[in-house]
C-alpha cells in the first residue's frame, strides 16, 4: 500500500506516536505516519531529562490528558517500554497499542545505545511483566539488534500482546531501510 493510498479511519480515533529514545527523526515510518494522518499527534521530544524513563512516562501523560476519543498507541523501540511503564500506574481508557520492534532494556545494548548501567540508573529496567490492559500487538523482527525475537515471544506472553512475527527488519528504523512501512496500516487496522 502507498502512502497517498493510505486506509480511512474513523474520525475519532487519535493515534498517539510514541517514539523511541532518538526521538523524532525526519525519514522514520513513525514521522511519515503523522504526515499521512492528520488526526494522529505525537509526543513531544524532551528537552531535559531525555534517558529519564520517568520523563518520558510523564510526558506520555501529559499528551493523553489533551486528546479526547478513542486512543490507539503506536510505539516504537523505547517508546514501546515507555507505554508498558506508563500501562502500570495509569488508568486511562486506551483503545489499542501496536508496539513496534521494542528495545530489550534488561541487557547489554550495542555499542552507540546507552548502557545497561544507564538503563538501570534512569529506571527502565527491569520491564514490567505483567498483562497490559488493552489490545496490544507485539510486532517483532527475526533480526533485531536490540530485541531477539525469542524475547519478543517472552515479551507478548507476559504483556498478553499477540505477536506479529514481521521477519527480517532488523530494528525496524531509517538505518534497517524504514522510512515508510507499507505494513503499518493493517496492523492498526487490525486494532481498530
Amino acid at each position: 500500500m502507498t502512502e497517498s493510498a493510505s486506509p480511512s479511519f474513523s474520525a475519532d480515533i487519535t493515534f498517539l506516536i510514541v517514539p523511541g529514545l532518538r526521538d523524532h527523526i525526519e525519514d522514520h515510518w513513525q514521522t511519515h505516519l503523522q504526515k499521512r494522518f492528520p488526526s494522529s499527534v505525537c509526543v513531544p521530544p524532551l528537552k531535559h531529562d531525555r534517558l529519564s524513563r520517568k520523563a518520558r512516562v510523564d510526558a506520555l501523560d501529559c499528551t493523553l490528558a489533551g486528546i479526547e476519543g478513542r486512543i490507539i498507541l503506536v510505539a516504537h523501540s523505547a517508546g514501546c517500554i515507555t507505554t508498558v511503564h506508563w500501562a502500570q500506574n495509569h488508568q486511562r481508557k486506551i483503545h489499542g497499542a501496536l508496539l513496534a520492534t521494542p528495545a530489550d532494556v534488561d541487557v547489554p545494548m550495542p555499542e552507540g545505545y546507552p548502557t545497561l548501567e544507564q538503563l538501570q540508573t534512569n529506571g527502565w529496567s527491569p520491564m514490567p511483566a505483567t498483562p497490559l490492559p488493552f489490545p496490544t500487538i507485539l510486532a517483532a523482527s527475526r533480526n533485531d539488534p536490540l530485541l531477539s525475537y525469542e524475547r519478543a515471544v517472552q515479551l507478548a506472553k507476559v504483556w498478553g500482546a499477540y505477536l506479529e512475527d514481521l521477519g527480517n527488519v532488523g530494528h525496524l528504523n531509517p538505518v534497517a531501510g524504514f522510512g515508510p512501512w507499507p505494513g503499518v496500516d493493517a496492523l492498526l487496522q487490525k486494532l481498530v
